[in-house]
């Protein structure tokens, strides 16, 4: 999905189904910022995820050849190129685990 139809979709969640909760996560290390709504929908309670980050040009593994070495990776991020993710999940009662969804489906 393209990143200036997510507002769009965020408010029709908003607007159409009951919120159960809303939230924003940031991950430092990782450069990510998460943000998750949960809400009841037309087949259960559901969860969307939009996740940004930066774009990952490579990585460098640091290790040497001594036995009981640590190994140590190194991502390379973009500095101007942002990635967007839409995952989609439906509660799953009997399991009591959220269950992947493909968003497409909701296009």
């Amino acid at each position: 999905m393209h990143p200036d139809k997510w507002p769009e979709v965020r408010d029709k969640i908003k607007e159409n189904f009951e919120v159960l909760d809303e939230r924003r996560e940031k991950n430092e290390d990782r450069k990510e910022d998460l943000e998750i709504i949960e809400f009841n929908g037309p087949i259960g309670k559901m969860k969307v995820e939009w996740l940004s980050r930066p774009k990952v040009l490579g990585k460098k593994t640091q290790y040497s050849r001594r036995i009981g070495s640590q190994v140590g990776v190194d991502y390379v991020y973009s500095e101007d190129e942002v990635t967007h993710t839409l995952k989609v999940y439906q509660w799953n009662e009997a399991g009591d685990s959220w269950q992947a969804m493909d968003p497409d489906l909701f296009a």
